[in-house]
């Protein structure tokens, strides 16, 4: 019995790797160049790699490791997470007027997951899809039908449930996470000078010699940690225990000996910030290369597709949104759902963004707004939990209060400056969702009070309806004797 448990563990943190870590496993092909790129006003210098490292470690695990994956993950409904989990959980044992703020705030952190779910699909596929263009320049004018072509398969296979899916993409996610730290390995032998940058003193000294620009550059830093919300809203899938182990194990380490590899190779070779990740594999692996990266890039966006499924199971659940169909894909984890309606609804409106913003980079500046709003508010609603329903002590909570908003509002203000170059789109649909659930529950509320208020209401109901069709039946009776 004890091998068979060990064999399902295993199945599931294989999976997990596949399904969970897309987003955040292919961050390294971005992350680093667009914080050195010299959008900031500095380049590639010394005291910004190691600064940018230091930062990029700590988020890792400060943001993944230590509030994710082991404080946010113990708040749990029947083993679901995500945000409307813990906005029910946080909600159990407060005044009526703290429940209402508290509602709101889940609602809004819901309503930011939706906004990006649009968007890492649709960055994700294009990117990849614009990664063929270093072998074939030609492909320029095929970049949204090729997209539009890998989204329409991606969707499609998503009926057959995130299980299945997941053995799909979990030996492509495994090796892609080995070549990570097999690349960073070789990267940091070179020059191992690098791994002063786990000292966290770097960061702090960032941050004294660029001073203002150094807050700015967070919204880059951010991207290092995009899809953390998403581990957490797919906890129904896998359990807690896979998504763990599968991080501490393969995709932490891999990410941080990456990242590293590709510090050591930017203080070695400046010129290389043009592509630090590509630039670091031996040119023979560059077109093997290429293509894991793209299978990678377009196995990212099964994380917020899974994640999405959830969220609308828990929102339908509360009453946020109507009744729909929703498919139990596996008989061993109940968290394993398709919901054919958000499964379309939300490839048509991947589409849309795609068709209309054409490149990646159109898309680039929208990301990391929600991401870390949703942060924010996770922060706040897992510290209520843990005051009012594990009942930890006062001073304890606040102090993890303070340590997380000192992390996760900095990050949150450095990026409200791309609202106008892109950060409008998440924020615009997360509003339309939110009016959307508001919307349904109020007018719920509504009917079923409307129905209370005539007492008895279901047996009135039924009362007037059979009464209704009883004259009915009596006037239709009439009107066949006239004629």
């Amino acid at each position: 019995m004890s091998s068979e448990n060990k064999q399902s563990l295993g199945g599931l943190t294989l999976a997990a790797i596949g399904v969970v870590y897309g987003d955040i496993g292919t961050s390294p092909l971005y992350t680093l160049r667009e914080c050195l790129s010299g959008q900031f006003g500095f380049g590639v210098e010394r005291e910004a790699v190691f600064g940018f490292l230091s930062l990029i470690f700590w988020l890792l695990v400060l943001v993944v490791s230590l509030k994710y994956i082991s404080y946010v993950m113990r708040a749990d409904n029947a083993g679901e997470g995500g945000i409307l989990t813990l906005m029910s959980l946080a909600g159990r044992n407060t005044t009526g007027r703290a429940t209402a703020v508290l509602v709101i705030m889940g609602l809004i952190g819901g309503s930011f997951f939706y906004g990006e779910v649009v968007i890492t699909p649709a960055i994700s596929v294009m990117s990849a899809i614009e990664g063929l263009e270093i072998a074939a320049p030609s492909l320029d004018p095929f970049i949204v039908p090729l997209s539009i072509a890998v989204l329409t398969l991606l969707f499609v296979i998503q009926k057959h449930g995130t299980g299945i899916v997941g053995k799909l993409f979990a030996p492509v996610m495994l090796l892609w996470f080995l070549v990570l730290a097999v690349l960073g390995v070789s990267g940091i032998m070179k020059n191992p000078d690098v791994l002063q940058s786990l000292n966290p003193a770097h960061a702090a000294h960032f941050f004294l010699h660029y001073k203002t620009i150094s807050f700015f550059a967070l919204g880059a830093v951010v991207l290092a940690i995009t899809g953390v919300e998403a581990l957490y809203a797919d906890m129904g899938h896998f359990g807690k225990v896979p998504i763990r182990l599968a991080w501490f194990s393969v995709v932490l380490p891999s990410l941080v000996l990456n990242y590293f590899g590709q510090g050591a190779l930017l203080l070695s070779d400046p010129a290389a910030i043009k592509n630090p990740f590509f630039l670091l594999a031996p040119e023979w692996a560059l077109i093997p290369l290429l293509i894991l990266a793209t299978l990678a890039t377009v196995i990212a966006s099964q994380a917020v597709i899974s994640g999405v499924f959830s969220l609308t199971r828990q929102a339908v659940r509360l009453g946020y949104l109507p009744g729909m169909r929703i498919i139990h894909t596996s008989e061993m984890e109940s968290g394993q759902i398709y919901i054919p309606t958000i499964n379309w609804v939300l490839y048509f409106a991947v589409l849309i963004v795609i068709i209309s913003f054409e490149h990646s980079s159109n898309l680039a500046a929208a990301y990391g707004i929600a991401v870390t709003g949703t942060m924010v508010l996770t922060t706040f609603l897992s510290c209520t939990v843990a005051l009012k329903n594990w009942h930890w002590q006062k001073l304890a909570v606040g102090l993890i209060l303070l340590l997380l908003l000192c992390i996760d509002v900095p990050l949150f203000t450095a990026n409200l400056i791309k609202i106008f170059s892109g950060g409008w789109l998440p924020l615009c649909l997360g509003l339309v969702m939110f009016i959307i659930m508001t919307t349904w529950k109020s007018e719920r509320f509504r009917l079923l009070r409307r129905l209370h208020e005539h007492g008895n209401s279901l047996e009135a109901m039924i009362a007037s309806l059979e009464k209704i069709h009883r004259y009915g039946f009596r006037a239709q009776r009439c009107i066949c004797r006239v004629h």
